[in-house]
C-alpha cells in the first residue's frame, strides 16, 4: 500500500524544484574547455568538464529569470587572461540585473601566480578567503628561457631566418639573452596586462590605482592583511560562504550549477522548431594549426587540441552554404602554426563573406600568428583586453647537430641525388643557394600575410609593416593600433553577428559542424564531408621529429613560441 505522506512528500518536492529560489555555482577548479574536442577520445575525457559556451549562455538565461537570486563561484588559477575578462562582463552583467554575486577562494596563489584569479573575484558584490588563504596580488612577470649558449655547449648550432626582429620563436634558440626589440616587446605586453588589471581592481574595490599598486608591490598579503586593505570582505570557510546566502534568500533555495541550469533551461529551445529558423552559426577554432583534420596537437589524450584546415574549412563551407546561416561567429584560440593552412581557412572565410555571410571573429586568450591570419579577413574582430595576438611575421629554420654527433662519437654517411636534397636535414648547414630559398620563401610569405592585413583591415602596408615584424600585442594595444574593431568577448560577438544579419536578440546559435555519432563512423562521402579524420601530428615537415626533440613548436612557420596564458 502507498504511503499517502510519501506521495505528497514527492509532489511538495517536484513543486519545490519548480517554483523554489535557485542559486547557481560555478566551479573553476578545472578550468573551463572553449569547445568540445573534436577528437573522440579527448571529447570522452573532457564530457564533465565546464564549456564556456554553457556558462555565458546560462548567466545570460540567468539576468532574466526571477528564480535566480544569486550566483557563487569558487575562484581557482586555471583560468586564462582573456577567459577572466570574459566571465567578468558576464558577472557584471549579472550584477546589472539585480543578481547578487559571490566569489570565494580557498587561497588567491599559495606559493603560486594569485593576481588573474584575484581580478577575476573582483567582478563580484562580495568576496570571500579561507583564514589560512592568501591574496597573491604580485604583478605580471614573463619570464623566457635563451637556449643560444647551452646549445652551443652541446654543438647543436641553431640555423634560423625570420621575418622580422620581433618575430622571437629564433632568438629562443639563437640568442643567450634579450635583443633589445624582443625586450622592447616583452615588456609592453606586461606593462599592458598590468594596467588593465590594475585599472579593474582598483574601480571594483573602489580603491585608487596608486593604492593598488603599492598593495602589489607588497604582495603577496595574508588574509588579515588583505582584509584589512580592502580586497576581501569577510575570512570564511565554505559552509559560511553557503551559508550567508542560506540565510538571505532562504534555506529552501535550491543549488544549480550554472551549465546544468543553463542546459535544462535551453531544452526547449533546442528541440526542432516548426518551419525554417535563421541562425547564426559558431565555428570554433582551436589550437595550433595543420593541414588535415582536426583532433589532438599530441600523441598524449590530455594534450590540447589542434585544428585542421580540411575541417575548419569544411565547417565555414557548411555554414555558408546553409540557407539558415545569417552570419558565422568564428571562436578563434590558436598561437598559429602551418602558413599554409592557415592561408586555407582564410580562403574559406573570404568566399563565405562573398556568399553574402558577415563573419565575425571572437578571440580567445591567444589569437597570434597564424592565428591572426585566419582572423584577419572577417568583418569584424573583437578580443579581449588581455588577448594575445599580432605576431605577424615569419620564422624557418633548423638546428644543426653535426658537431654534437662528433663529439659523442657517432659517424654519419650520406648519399643523395639534387644539389638540395638534404635542405632540412639537421646534420648539415644549409648552403648559400639553400639560404638563397630560405630568404625567398620568408619574404613571400611576410609580404603575402602582411598585404592580407592591409587589405583585410583597410591600412596601408606601409603601416602593418610597423605593427607587423612578428610583434606580439595585447588585444588593448591591437584595438589602439587597428588590428582589433573590437573589445569583448564571445557573447559580444555573437551579438554583432545577429545584429549584422538584422536578426533578433536571442537568434539561436548553432555550433558547426555538427556531426551525429553515426556520422563520426562512417567513412568520408567527398573531400567536403563534415566527418574528422585520423589527427597529423606534422608541421614541420620532414623536421617534424626533429622539431619535437628539440622543443620546437611542431605547428609550423608562423607559430607563437612559448606558453602565452596569462594565469
Amino acid at each position: 500500500m502507498v504511503d499517502p505522506g510519501s506521495v505528497v512528500n514527492l509532489i511538495k518536492e517536484a513543486r519545490d524544484r519548480r517554483t523554489a529560489p535557485l542559486i547557481l555555482e560555478l566551479d573553476l577548479t578545472d578550468g573551463i574547455v572553449e569547445t568540445p574536442p573534436a577528437d573522440p577520445l579527448a571529447a570522452i575525457l573532457s564530457m564533465r568538464r565546464t564549456h564556456l559556451r554553457d556558462v555565458l549562455d546560462g548567466l545570460r538565461r540567468a539576468r532574466s529569470d526571477s528564480r535566480v537570486r544569486a550566483l557563487v563561484v569558487k575562484i581557482t588559477g586555471t583560468v586564462g587572461l582573456a577567459m577572466a575578462q570574459e566571465l567578468r562582463e558576464a558577472v557584471l552583467a549579472l550584477r546589472e540585473a539585480g543578481k547578487h554575486t559571490v566569489a570565494w577562494a580557498e587561497t588567491f596563489g599559495e606559493g603560486g601566480r594569485g593576481t588573474v584569479p584575484y581580478y577575476l573575484a573582483t567582478a563580484f558584490d562580495r568576496v570571500y578567503l579561507l583564514p589560512t588563504g592568501e591574496v597573491g596580488l604580485t604583478g605580471v612577470a614573463l619570464e623566457e628561457p635563451f637556449f643560444g649558449g647551452a646549445l652551443e655547449k652541446a654543438g647543436v648550432q641553431p640555423r634560423f631566418a625570420k621575418r622580422y626582429e620581433y618575430k622571437t620563436m629564433a632568438n629562443t634558440f639563437m640568442e643567450k639573452a634579450y635583443t633589445p626589440e624582443h625586450e622592447e616587446s616583452s615588456q609592453r605586453l606586461v606593462t599592458s596586462i598590468g594596467e588593465q588589471m590594475t585599472t579593474g581592481i582598483a574601480a571594483a574595490r573602489k580603491l585608487g590605482e596608486d593604492k593598488v599598486r603599492e598593495l602589489t608591490d607588497r604582495g603577496p598579503l595574508l588574509a588579515k592583511e588583505a582584509l584589512d586593505a580592502g580586497l576581501v570582505d569577510r575570512l570564511a570557510y565554505r559552509d559560511e560562504v553557503y551559508g550567508d546566502l542560506r540565510k538571505e534568500f532562504g534555506e529552501n533555495a535550491l543549488l544549480r550549477y550554472v551549465s546544468r541550469y543553463n542546459r535544462t533551461q535551453g531544452l526547449a529551445r533546442r528541440l526542432p522548431q516548426p518551419g525554417k529558423q535563421d541562425v547564426i552559426a559558431l565555428i570554433n577554432a582551436q589550437g595550433p594549426i595543420r593541414l588535415g583534420r582536426s583532433g589532438r596537437g599530441g600523441p598524449l589524450p590530455t594534450q590540447g587540441p589542434a585544428m585542421g584546415s580540411d575541417t575548419v574549412g569544411a565547417a565555414i563551407r557548411s555554414a555558408a552554404k546553409d540557407e539558415r546561416v545569417k552570419a558565422i561567429v568564428l571562436r578563434v584560440n590558436s598561437p598559429g602554426g602551418s602558413a599554409v593552412a592557415s592561408d586555407v581557412i582564410w580562403r574559406e572565410v573570404v568566399l563565405a563573406r562573398k556568399a553574402g555571410k558577415p563573419v565575425i571573429v571572437s578571440m580567445g586568450n591567444v589569437a597570434a600568428s597564424g592565428g591572426y591570419y585566419i582572423s584577419m579577413a572577417a568583418d569584424t574582430i573583437v578580443a579581449q583586453p588581455g588577448t594575445i595576438t599580432g605576431s605577424i611575421g615569419v620564422v624557418v629554420g633548423k638546428a644543426v647537430v653535426t658537431d654534437l654527433l662528433d663529439r659523442i662519437g657517432v659517424g654519419l654517411g650520406s648519399v643523395s641525388d639534387g644539389d638540395h636534397a638534404r635542405m632540412f636535414s639537421a646534420t648539415k648547414d644549409f648552403s648559400d643557394s639553400e639560404w638563397e630559398r630560405i630568404n625567398a620563401s620568408l619574404d613571400q610569405i611576410y609580404d603575402d600575410f602582411t598585404g592580407k592585413v592591409a587589405e583585410g583591415r583597410g591600412l596601408s602596408r606601409e603601416r602593418v609593416h610597423e605593427l607587423a615584424r612578428g610583434r606580439v600585442w595585447t588585444g588593448a594595444d591591437a584595438k589602439d593600433n587597428g588590428l582589433v574593431d573590437e573589445l569583448g568577448g564571445l557573447d559580444r560577438a555573437l551579438d554583432l553577428a545577429r545584429k549584422k544579419a538584422g536578426l533578433a536578440a536571442d537568434a539561436p546559435i548553432r555550433a558547426y559542424p555538427h556531426t551525429s555519432p553515426l556520422e563520426r563512423l562512417r567513412p568520408p562521402e567527398s573531400s567536403e564531408d563534415r566527418t574528422a579524420a585520423n589527427a597529423r601530428l606534422d608541421g614541420w615537415g620532414s623536421l617534424t621529429g626533429f622539431a619535437t626533440r628539440l622543443g620546437l613548436p611542431t605547428a609550423g612557420p608562423l607559430t607563437l613560441p612559448g606558453s602565452w596564458e596569462i594565469r
